[in-house]
């Protein structure tokens, strides 16, 4: 994680601040200035747009009944995406357009989940969920159907269980 922080923060700035020169070397300051502020306006509307798209496909979506097919996931994508459109830069630039664009936002979403079910399922990630000042764990399910039953829902005493009929029933 360290690894990750030292590039967002230290790499990634510098790299930015190169390439800014570069280019304001090639066209100019004012050129280069007037790019950055229209890529962050351009971010900032394409966010703007592409979340309310999301937002309203989730509402048409549950209003129907069905689990919306894109997830919080791609809702929060749309934001980091837009974010990363209105702080300057070229990389940050690209790197916001990648998470704006659906094929793209997908393609990464589902590589993000993929990579939280292979940490649940290991422990090195774990969920927990807070309500009225309790802290639960919710842990993954055992099998590939099964849900999970957080520790809030279940009834104290309650038994899980599971009846079959073998036909060896006779009437008595």
């Amino acid at each position: 994680m360290a690894r990750y922080l030292f590039l967002a923060f230290i790499v990634v700035p510098i790299l930015e601040l190169y390439l800014l020169i570069g280019i304001g070397r090639q066209i100019g300051p004012a050129p280069t200035v007037g790019l950055v502020l229209v890529m962050a306006m351009l971010g900032a509307a394409l966010a703007k747009r592409e979340g309310l798209r999301v937002m309203r496909s989730w509402q048409a979506q549950v209003a129907q009944g069905r689990v919306p097919e894109e997830g919080i996931l791609s809702g929060v994508l749309v934001l980091v995406g837009g974010l990363l459109l209105i702080v300057p830069g070229v990389i940050t630039d690209v790197l916001g357009l990648f998470l704006i664009i659906p094929p793209t936002r997908r393609w990464v979403a589902e590589r993000v989940r993929r990579s939280m079910e292979r940490g649940m399922k290991d422990g090195s990630v774990r969920v927990t969920v807070q309500s009225w000042g309790r802290v639960q764990e919710v842990r993954p399910p055992q099998q590939p159907f099964e849900q999970p039953v957080p520790p809030s829902r279940q009834i104290p005493g309650e038994v899980d269980a599971e009846f079959t009929d073998d036909g060896s029933n006779s009437e008595r």
